[in-house]
């Protein structure tokens, strides 16, 4: 399928309705014709009419509503309680959609590289007039001061901040335009937020509307021929037609460039291929009255900037208001716009939100485009519900249109499906849009993967554990999902909030078992985590150990080729073998063992680096200390190979050996060498490690059995850090003398001494000859790499050696986690141990750790809603206020300090909402801002009658605290 330059794709889209909570149950009650108006008795409705107007007979209780309007999680986009109170709910709905569609979309718009732009409109502000200001300020006085004063209330309303707040909360750098064109604003706002993308404006947008007015439970008077339904039904196109019923609505869709969403492996519902926007202009009988001939140009036009030929559309959403007026004129402009004539069977099925859930004045246009998107996704015609018969004054005999009364599917035939939406508001502004089904993506093979990562966040574990639950049955309610699509969509399309885990998993059943299972969770730290590089030693080898990495890394893989062909001609072949086969033999050969190690733990080093992961220190354990010491620049790869490589080829010479490893400390150990034994290790407090003869090490390995002191044989050939290699060091030294080496970039501990390395010692042939011969000083030297910071400590290479240690030398208090990268020889892909990371806060690159699939939808962020509310209440005038005096004339005598502070709290608390607040904390920190100090300036200049300007707030007196000194200073006694 060709992808036209003006193609803009749908790539995500959330909303609340009347009787559905988000897009899925929307299209559930579509499909099966559920009507979602609400009807009220006496005693439910908040209107204001009198008794003899609900008593008539044409009064109607009904209306189309959404639940819990005035709830709202503030604290997610850093709202105060009192300003979000003051918001119109409007405002705050859509700020939530907004976020939904982002994450639907598989968008974090902070990590998105480009501009993101705001098309928005919404009705008007009744919460303003039948809440805020019945119920908290004075009407007359907020016109009095519009613009100037009340900015909580004012800002809260303005439909001109409507796009603006979104993008400022959601922190979005492309055009934010709030658009109003009545009933067919919603439809306009995408038609708006195609052109900005066609244009270069945005590279992704929201577009979309929303409409809640007060009283949400109010019925209306319906009037013979008029707008509103006689029996509150919505019957679009019906013979028995006789009106709309409004409702609130809010709805939004995320837009791309179709190249673009392609490119970036978008989920994409439906592709928009034309729209078209005009007027009536003056050529009908009334501002408020529809237009036939504006209707039909504006559907002409959409379907010419689409390119596509009329006959090829086999649905239109249609404005369908249900009016007697209406429905025919629109019938008629729809088929005069598709230009068409007889034809001999009908293929165009003609569908109206509003059948379902009414009129939603400013939402509706997006509403339309949802459900023709969704009609195109899911391929399948809903019903027009409450449809019986055709209006009797609408032809439609032999022409392309009909009227389904059951949902239906609906083929694809010779062409792609393709659906008209209509949008017509009060005053004569016509929007069309023409939308086709997605292209089929051919799919590349599916991955071989053995473990998902699969990570979570949210603000808090109540949110989190939600979050885990809907997705697992999300998970549960889609057997075909791919999985490489549903781990690539929450790696990389959803922000990494606080409070964090990570499902690993292979399988769809394991992931479902888990996410309802789930284990605790981790609360990341505010400052950057230090991170440690841990790097086994000799004995932590396995055979094969390099495969699982190898083919889908290609860094990694060149690191293992090029480490390979620096090392063969120093220790022979087997090296690659080693390194890749998992049934390799001579396992513990140390001229092939020491090499592959430290190429190994590189190679994957350098992995995590690229994925993000970038140490704060080091710590190497024996040739574990090579890898730490190369990867501080102290000498090069290639450098580093040759070394390692000659340094094993000479201990592999020595006479065998072996090395026991000791459940004693230090000390006592020493106590049982005699003379023939070596201490080689100290490994923790209580765990040494012995050296020497094969003979002197079952003779130690006895005597201790006979006390029932806990020792295991290590898996090595010779007795490394002991008089045994002191042979080798005059070879080794030869070869430490003919390599460059440089002063450490990165930290790394010695294990000679257990202390930080110093640049001298870094740089001496010398301390690499010592390193081979003395004793490990592993616990000391880990001990000092923890010291400070709370350090994360992530150990590099093969098994568990170096994590099973580290919790017998630092307590665990003092860390903020360990992990291994391959806890387990079949564990090889890093899924454990880079879900462990992320969830400890660090910085890991998702994409750069090879995430792969396709975005998809899933469940978006579980808001934690509570109630922001003010109550409309009868308006009283206050009583007059007395003249103030002049500061200078008659200043307020100062309280005692203590209560200049609790009055100052008490001034910001009736302000914000917010009731803990720290006197001695910043107003800044505290999440107040220049708005809010202004007001609380002016409030403070009232109160104790004296000068506070907004600057002195913000900079010299900036907590309670420090006003209070500042004002007991300047206030007489």
């Amino acid at each position: 399928m060709s992808l036209p330059d003006n193609a803009i794709a749908i790539v995500g889209m959330a909303g609340r309705f009347p009787g559905a909570d988000d897009v899925r149950q929307f299209w559930t009650n579509m499909r099966s014709g559920v009507t979602s108006i609400t009807r009220f008795s006496d005693a439910e409705l908040e209107d204001s009419f009198p008794d003899e107007v609900r008593n008539a007979p044409n009064f109607v209780r009904a209306r189309a509503i959404l639940r819990d309007v005035d709830r709202f999680d503030a604290d997610f986009f850093g709202m105060l309680p009192k300003v979000a109170a003051f918001t119109d709910p409007q405002h705050r709905l859509l700020l939530e959609c907004s976020w939904a569609a982002l994450e639907d979309a598989g968008c974090d718009p902070a990590r998105f590289p480009g501009a993101i732009g705001v098309f928005a409109g919404s009705s008007m502000s009744t919460y303003l007039l039948t809440n805020v200001l019945a119920g908290e300020l004075d009407p007359e006085r907020f016109a009095s001061d519009y613009q100037v004063g009340f900015y909580d209330a004012l800002l809260g309303a303005l439909p001109d901040t409507l796009a603006t707040r979104v993008a400022y909360k959601l922190n979005l750098r492309g055009p934010a335009i709030t658009v109003q064109s009545a009933c067919s604003t919603s439809l306009l706002a995408i038609a708006q937020a195609c052109q900005s993308l066609l244009l270069g404006q945005s590279d992704m947008a929201l577009a979309g509307g929303v409409s809640i007015t007060f009283p949400q439970k109010r019925g209306y008077l319906h009037q013979e021929g008029g707008m509103v339904s006689a029996d509150g039904i919505c019957r679009p196109f019906d013979d028995d037609a006789t009106g709309t019923v409004f409702g609130d609505g809010v709805a939004i869709v995320a837009l791309k460039r179709l190249a673009d969403a392609m490119d970036d492996r978008d989920h994409i519902y439906a592709v928009i291929r034309g729209t078209a926007v005009n007027n009536d202009g003056s050529g009908k009988v009334g501002f408020t009255a529809p237009s036939a001939q504006g209707q039909a140009e504006a559907i002409a036009t959409a379907l010419a900037v689409a390119a596509v030929d009329a006959g090829s559309i086999g649905y239109v959403e249609c404005h369908g208001t249900a009016t007697p007026l209406g429905d025919p004129i629109e019938l008629a402009g729809l088929q005069q716009g598709f230009g068409m004539h007889r034809v001999d069977r009908p293929t165009c099925a003609i569908g109206s939100a509003k059948a379902n859930i009414g009129h939603l004045d400013a939402a509706a246009g997006v509403v339309g485009l949802i459900r023709a998107a969704l009609t195109l996704h899911h391929g399948e015609i809903p019903p027009l519900a409450n449809f019986r018969r055709l209006n009797r004054h609408i032809d439609a005999s032999n022409s392309p249109f009909y009227f389904p009364t059951t949902a239906q599917p609906w083929s694809s035939g010779d062409g792609p499906r393709r659906a008209g939406v209509s949008s017509f508001g009060v005053g004569g502004t016509n929007v069309h849009a023409v939308l086709e089904e997605a292209p089929r993506i051919a799919r590349a093979t599916a991955s071989a993967r053995r473990h998902y990562v699969l990570p979570l966040s949210a603000r808090d574990d109540v949110a989190l554990r939600t979050s885990a639950t809907a997705l697992a049955d999300d998970l549960a309610g889609r057997p075909d999902v791919d999985f490489d699509d549903v781990a690539f969509t929450l790696q990389a399309g959803r922000r990494a909030f606080e409070q964090r885990t990570a499902i690993v998993a292979t399988s769809r059943e394991q992931a479902i078992q888990a996410l309802h299972a789930l284990p605790a969770t981790i609360r990341t730290a505010e400052n950057a985590v230090p991170l440690v590089f841990m790097f086994p030693g000799q004995g932590a080898q396995l055979p094969g150990m390099a495969r699982d990495l190898y083919e889908p890394h290609a860094s990694f893989r060149a690191l293992i080729d090029q480490g390979i062909e620096i090392a063969t001609p120093f220790v022979g072949t087997g090296l690659r073998e080693q390194l890749l086969q998992p049934d390799a033999r001579g396992g513990d050969a140390t001229g092939l063992v020491q090499p592959a190690l430290f190429i190994f733990e590189y190679a994957q080093a350098r992995l995590w680096m690229e994925w993000g992961l970038e140490p704060t220190s080091m710590v190497g354990h024996s040739v574990g200390e090579f890898v730490a010491a190369c990867l501080a620049g102290v000498f090069s790869f290639e450098e580093g190979c040759r070394l390692v490589a000659a340094r094993a080829r000479v201990m592999q010479a020595l006479p065998p050996g072996a090395m026991l490893a000791v459940r004693l400390p230090e000390q006592e150990l020493k106590a049982e060498l005699g003379d023939g034994l070596d201490l080689a290790a100290v490994n923790a407090p209580s765990l040494c490690v012995a050296a020497g003869t094969v003979r002197e090490i079952e003779a130690l390995e006895a005597r201790l059995a006979g006390r029932d002191v806990p020792c295991r044989r290590l898996s090595v050939s010779h007795a490394f850090h002991s008089r045994a290699v002191e042979p080798a060091l005059a070879e080794i030294a030869l070869s430490a003398k003919t390599i460059r080496l440089h002063p450490p970039i990165v930290p790394f501990v010695s294990s000679v001494t257990g202390r930080w390395i110093t640049a001298t010692e870094a740089v001496d042939p010398q301390y690499w000859v010592r390193h081979c011969r003395a004793p490990v000083q592993f616990a000391a030297a880990l001990a000092t790499a923890a010291r400070d910071g709370r350090p994360y400590l992530l150990e590099i290479g093969p098994g568990r050696t170096l994590s099973s240690l580290a919790p017998q030398i630092v307590d665990r208090a003092a860390l903020r986690g360990v992990i291994t990268s391959m806890p387990e020889p079949d564990t090889g892909d890093l899924s454990d141990a880079a879900g462990a990371v992320w969830s400890a806060g660090l910085p890991l690159d998702w994409n750069a750790a090879g995430s792969r699939g396709h975005r998809i939808s899933l469940p978006t962020y579980p808001f934690q809603r509570s109630r922001h509310w003010i109550e409309p209440a009868p308006w009283h005038a206050p009583p007059a206020a007395r003249p103030v005096a002049p500061v200078a004339s008659s200043p307020m005598p100062a309280p005692p300090a203590a209560a200049l502070v609790t009055q100052i709290v008490e001034i910001f608390r009736d302000l914000s909402g917010v009731t803990d607040i720290d006197p001695e904390a910043d107003f800044i920190v505290q999440g107040f801002d220049s708005l809010l100090l202004g007001q609380a300036a002016r409030a403070i200049e009232k109160k104790f009658q004296t000068k506070i300007s907004f600057r002195q707030l913000l900079n010299e007196t900036p907590s309670a605290a420090t006003l209070a000194d500042h004002l007991a200073s300047i206030l007489p006694a």
